[in-house]
């Protein structure tokens, strides 16, 4: 709570100092608070039909809205792509989850099939990348099966993530060879990679306070130049750098870090942790390079599987009182 309401707080006094509209990241945290409160009662009561629901509600999002479907009218902009590999990551890994807490075997082969259809619905959707993330999550969910001190795996994610951005930063700041640059540039287009020259040029000159929350699209040249533009850099640190300085850069790193730390602290059973861990990591480099968390279906889905991961059963509790009378009465 403390994370999430400096989150919270932090772009509104930057908003008073530079004249900036901090709606957009005050939807967010509620978004993300709100998901993560829905998917901590949804864990407590039903530990594996509510990632299931989770899983289904996702993939159907996807499918039926039309601004998260990727398609011709909105390769430009360069954000609605991204969202929707951001949803398949999260219904994937939902999916992945309640498999990973199934006690059968017919219920876990099916949730698992479930996490392959996904894969296979962004495939037929047209996202290369959605079906690819999602194969990565079942894989990752196969594998954590076998892990049984979750801390190592989870400080592995951290840095994975940490190294994604770091190499955004890197390119932003041309600070990459030659030839891995314009490779680079070749997959994020040119548009992108000035977009993110933009953010780190802003950031450097705005270090403590940034430009305002809202305001990126207002002083970039690129996005100024650009009649699809969004206004927005696509990448969270570097926006988070631009529009509200080193410490809302700083509070993003604190966010993630507290969600390790807390999926490390979870009573749920390690495979569920590292599985719900994969999928929010995927998010995280998704994030990076892109502009999913600017819709609010994301952050809803990134803070229930959180929620989900972390969660407390009321059937642990129950054997644990159970096993305490037992133990009492044997005294």
């Amino acid at each position: 709570m403390v994370v999430l309401g400096a989150c919270a707080a932090w772009p509104l006094i930057t908003a008073a100092a530079r004249d900036g509209r901090p709606e957009g990241m005050l939807l967010a945290v509620l978004a993300v608070a709100a998901g993560y409160a829905a998917g901590r009662m949804g864990g407590a009561l039903l530990p594996v039909a509510a990632p299931c629901a989770g899983a289904l509600a996702g993939i159907t999002l996807m499918t039926w809205v039309p601004h998260l479907a990727p398609g011709p009218q909105i390769t430009a902009p360069l954000g609605h792509a991204g969202a929707t590999t951001a949803m398949v990551i999260l219904s994937a890994g939902a999916a992945c989850c309640a498999a990973s807490g199934a006690s059968g075997p017919a219920v876990r082969s099916a949730m698992r099939l479930l996490a392959a259809g996904i894969a296979v619905t962004a495939a037929v959707l047209g996202s290369v990348m959605g079906c690819v993330a999602a194969a990565l999550v079942l894989a990752c969910s196969l594998a954590a099966g076998r892990v049984r001190r979750r801390g190592a795996a989870l400080a592995g994610l951290g840095l994975a993530a940490a190294v994604a951005a770091g190499l955004a930063w890197a390119v932003a700041g041309n600070a990459v060879p030659e030839g891995f640059a314009a490779s680079l540039e070749g997959r994020l287009t040119p548009h992108r990679v000035a977009l993110w020259h933009d953010a780190l040029d802003l950031a450097r000159t705005h270090a403590g306070l940034g430009v305002g929350p809202g305001r990126f699209g207002e002083l970039s040249v690129a996005s100024l130049g650009s009649p699809l533009s969004d206004g927005k850099p696509h990448s969270a640190p570097l926006q988070l750098a631009a529009e509200q300085g080193v410490v809302g850069v700083l509070l993003l790193a604190a966010a993630f870090g507290w969600l390790l730390y807390a999926l490390w602290r979870s009573p749920r059973p390690t495979p569920v942790v590292l599985t719900a861990a994969a999928a929010l990591t995927a998010l995280a480099v998704v994030a990076t390079v892109g502009n999913a968390l600017s819709f609010t279906a994301v952050a809803v889905g990134a803070g229930y599987l959180a929620g989900l991961a972390t969660s407390r059963p009321f059937a642990l509790d129950t054997a644990r009182r159970a096993g305490e009378v037992r133990g009492g009465a044997v005294r």
